[in-house]
C-alpha cells in the first residue's frame, strides 16, 4: 500500500514537472497591454522591458526589486534612457526583494495606476512561478501576459529547473491552503 502511493507521488511529481517545463516562458510578439513589469535578477529584462516600451506596446513601466542604492539616473545612463521616457513612463520599485514580494509591489503600482494589463518580463525559467505570484496577488484585477527573456547560453540548467520547480511547488500547495 504505501509503496503504491510513494509511487503515484512520484508519478504527480514528474508529470507535473513535465508540465511546468511546457509551462516556461516565451518571448511575446508585439501585443498592447497597458503596463509592463520588469522584474530585477536577471540579464536582459530591463532591455525586454524598455524594447517593449519604446515600441508604444505598452504606457507605462515598472521595474520591481531595484536595489535601494540605484538612483533613477544611474538606471537611466546604464541603459541609455532618455529624460523624457524615465520621467513620464518609468517608476522603479525598491521594496521588493523576492518573488512573493515582487508580486505585491507590482500589485500595489497596478491598482494605484487602474491598470487592466501587465506585460510580466522575467526570464523563461521563472515565468511560472512569478507569472502565479503576480496573478494572485492581483486577485483578477489585471490580466498578467507573460513576455519571457530566454535564459543564457539557450536554456537554463537541470538545477535551475529542478531548484525552480520545487518553488513552484511549495508556492503553488500554500496559495491552494490559503497559506498565503
Amino acid at each position: 500500500m504505501i509503496w503504491r502511493i510513494c509511487l503515484l507521488l512520484l508519478v504527480a511529481w514528474a508529470l507535473g514537472f513535465a508540465f511546468f517545463l511546457l509551462s516556461l516562458g516565451k518571448p511575446l510578439d508585439n501585443r498592447k497591454t497597458d503596463a509592463i513589469v520588469v522584474l530585477t535578477g536577471g540579464g536582459g529584462r530591463i532591455d525586454r522591458g524598455l524594447a517593449v516600451l519604446r515600441a508604444g506596446d505598452a504606457r507605462r513601466m515598472l521595474v520591481s526589486g531595484v536595489d535601494p542604492d540605484v538612483r533613477p539616473v544611474e538606471l537611466a545612463v546604464q541603459f541609455r534612457i532618455d529624460r523624457r521616457l524615465m520621467a513620464c513612463c518609468i517608476d522603479l520599485g525598491w521594496q521588493a526583494v523576492d518573488t512573493r514580494s515582487n508580486a505585491d509591489e507590482t500589485a500595489k503600482w497596478v491598482r494605484e495606476h487602474g491598470f487592466k494589463s501587465v506585460r510580466l518580463v522575467t526570464t523563461d525559467w521563472h515565468m511560472p512561478r512569478a507569472r502565479m505570484e503576480l496573478a494572485s496577488a492581483l486577485g483578477g484585477d489585471a490580466e498578467v501576459i507573460g513576455d519571457a527573456v530566454r535564459s543564457g547560453a539557450g536554456s537554463p540548467g537541470w538545477r535551475v529547473l529542478f531548484r525552480e520547480y520545487h518553488k513552484y511547488l511549495v508556492r503553488r500547495i500554500a496559495l491552494w491552503v490559503g497559506a498565503g
